[in-house]
């Protein structure tokens, strides 16, 4: 009958991971990629010896990292280089006050007990009750897929949801433990990493800050474009065939069984097509209309969408002493997130900033610096969110004084070499986001494990979906881990001959 062949749809994290998998396993795998380059949302931007990451910069869990590269037979350290960061963060809050995040708990607690010693007792009880947490959602839910009523309906979820406690929003959880107003934003803010308001979002979200806190913060060598480079190399050698700058056109099934994929000009037979684009946009846009099933026009307008992300790249000419990645709050940020999702253009946003070069000055010329400023903004589902011409100058030109405001980069504007903006509008256009929603369906309880797209979402034999969109969701590791349940389930119900 001869070797399998599978075809994949996207070069992103989940494509890649899913690729170098099968191919290890003995499958034959073509991955096809609409853009130059591998990566998705974790692309690379290259100007005058600047080397910029365009989406996800924070690095955590490099054991999920590793454990792709062990799992096809390659020693891991041939491939990517991680190290610990120390501080995590520092935080900027509105009145002036500056707070460092350690990595190291010594010098944390210090920290912690001279600038809210009322909370640092508290601080220390959430993070206990979230990693009790944290156990019983790797195990019971981020580790596998649910791909059968009973995979839902049993004694185990159903007990293993009512410990979770779902139901308290994630801030109302931090608050519960921590009094502290700019500490509760310190450990709320990193669910917008995912797109979904600390106000509104699981509790269970709160398990980001705590994997920063108690598994570390880490830099992966030569940015984070280097794990998808380290991806495009092993599934190169294992025998595995990229087909770059080749968009899908569409998904070819016959009688309820994918037979492969249509692209300009031609068709490519496969045994086994796995989706890797994001769910909505591709299922809208790749799928015949009558093997959709509940996936309808309809039900995608009635789904919620993540926040989106307006990113300036900068390269500098002066060095600027900072720490790797920075956090700048509101001075109201509750608003601020409620703006978000309203949706209404912040005011005084808070905003994330990274600059990679103080710690690997590979990624600029030398003498120069890197800074990476996110700021969350709404996604394009209001049709009033242009993002044309004048709205993104305009914000463009506020999000720069905001930076200016920040002590030590007042005369940043003076020292610019290279600027690039990526607006919502550039990730609906180039990656294919529906609304250009950065990290795809919101994550609220309604579209979290068994209620979000499930790896065989669709009433198609031998089509299979991964990634931001699909169960278990958002974050590079997450997504990792979304490869790996598309993966087994394949091994499973596919021979490879």
């Amino acid at each position: 009958m001869g070797t399998k062949k599978i075809a994949i749809i996207g070069a992103g994290t989940a494509g890649l991971a899913t690729a170098i998998r099968l191919q290890s396993q003995g499958y034959d795998v073509t991955v096809f990629e609409k853009n130059p380059k591998v990566g998705g949302r974790m692309y690379q931007l290259v100007d005058q010896g600047f080397h910029f990451d365009v989406g996800p910069t924070i690095v955590m869990l490099p054991e999920v990292y590793k454990e792709l590269f062990t799992y096809s037979g390659a020693n891991p350290d041939d491939y990517v280089s991680f190290q610990l960061l120390d501080p995590l963060y520092q935080l900027h809050y509105h009145d002036g006050t500056t707070l460092t995040l350690s990595s190291n708990l010594t010098t944390l607690m210090k920290t912690l007990e001279t600038a809210f010693p009322e909370d640092a007792e508290g601080y220390l009880k959430f993070l206990g009750d979230i990693y009790a947490r944290y156990r019983i959602a790797n195990a019971g839910f981020i580790d596998h897929g649910f791909l059968k009523p009973s995979d839902i309906l049993n004694f185990k979820n159903i007990r293993d949801t009512l410990r979770l406690r779902t139901l308290n929003s994630a801030y109302r959880s931090i608050a519960k433990f921590v009094k502290n107003e700019k500490l509760r934003q310190a450990l709320a803010f990193q669910t917008l990493y995912i797109g979904v308001s600390p106000f509104e979002g699981p509790s269970i979200y709160t398990i980001i800050s705590m994997i920063e806190l108690l598994y570390g913060i880490w830099y992966l060598k030569g940015g984070m474009y280097a794990m998808a480079q380290a991806m495009e190399r092993r599934f190169l050698e294992l025998g595995g065939t990229l087909r770059l700058a080749t968009p899908v056109k569409e998904v070819l099934i016959e009688k309820g069984i994918a037979q492969g994929v249509r692209l300009e000009g031609e068709t490519f037979q496969a045994d086994v097509v796995v989706c890797n684009a994001d769910f909505p946009g591709a299922v809208s846009s790749l799928i015949p209309t009558q093997y959709r099933g509940k996936y309808t026009p309809k039900k995608f307008k009635k789904m919620q969408y993540s926040s989106s992300a307006f990113i300036v790249y900068l390269g500098l000419n002066k060095k600027y002493p900072t720490t790797v990645h920075q956090i700048r709050y509101a001075k109201d940020f509750k608003k601020n997130i409620d703006d978000l999702f309203a949706p209404r253009m912040p005011e005084d946003p808070s905003f994330y900033l990274y600059s990679p070069t103080q710690i690997d000055p590979s990624l600029a010329p030398e003498g120069k610096e890197i800074l990476y400023m996110l700021v969350p903004v709404p996604n394009r589902e209001d049709t009033t969110m242009t993002w044309d011409e004048g709205m993104t100058n305009a914000f463009l030109n506020q999000m720069m004084e905001c930076i200016k405001a920040i002590p030590g980069f007042e005369d940043i504007e003076d020292h610019i070499d290279v600027r690039h903006v990526y607006t919502p509008k550039t990730w609906e256009e180039q990656f294919h986001l529906m609304h250009g929603a950065t990290f795809g369906l919101k994550p609220i309880l309604t579209q979290s494990n068994f209620f979000r797209p499930q790896a065989n979402a669709l009433p198609v034999k031998n089509l299979y979906f991964a990634g931001t969109s699909v169960h278990p969701g958002a974050g590079i590791p997450i997504v990792l881990k979304s490869a790996k349940i598309v993966s087994d389930l394949i091994l499973k119900v596919i021979p490879r001959t």
